[in-house]
């Protein structure tokens, strides 16, 4: 295109300038767009990648994996005490069915094991929202066996399900 050719179209009017300036316009608009979309997905991706994997991420995981130990490690205690309660409560009546036990001794008995179930319940659902949440990639970084200063004993990889008998 030459100057000429374009004082021949601003010659021919508003209609041959419209026709020459709007596939300009169209062409710079499509290319604008496609390329905001393309670095979306790159902005979006790097907004992903900090909110997942970064400093303040990471941290927030990390203590989330500690209470959670922590938390297990307090059920599992406490199953502890309520097995050894009812252990010393049927070890005062070694010879006697549950049945011919003291009303009290039983509903204290029952009241215990009541509790004692949902704890296991309660152990068993942290227990698997752990072992999952160990097993995202986005939350790798536990795995990786390096302790953080001050820290002596690892993050278990995983914690098994209270199933019964002895504390896991």
């Amino acid at each position: 295109m030459s100057w000429e050719s374009w004082e021949d179209t601003l010659e021919a009017g508003p209609g041959a300038i419209l026709k020459r300036v709007i596939p300009i316009l169209l062409v710079l608009v499509v290319g604008f767009g496609v390329f905001g979309y393309v670095a979306g997905w790159f902005t979006e991706a790097a907004q992903v990648a900090k909110e997942e994997f970064g400093p303040r991420a990471s941290l927030e995981k990390y203590e989330w994996f500690k209470d959670a130990a922590s938390t297990l490690d307090k059920k599992r205690a406490d199953i502890e005490v309520y097995q050894s309660r009812m252990k010393m409560l049927e070890s005062a009546y070694p010879d006697m069915g549950r049945g011919k036990w003291p009303r009290e001794d039983r509903e204290q008995f029952n009241v215990w094991s009541s509790e004692l179930a949902g704890i296991r319940a309660s152990y068993n659902s942290l227990a698997a929202e752990y072992n999952a949440a160990m097993a995202k990639f986005n939350w790798a970084f536990a795995n990786a066996g390096d302790l953080p200063r001050g820290a002596e004993v690892p993050l278990p990889r995983e914690f098994k399900p209270y199933t019964g008998g002895d504390v896991p």
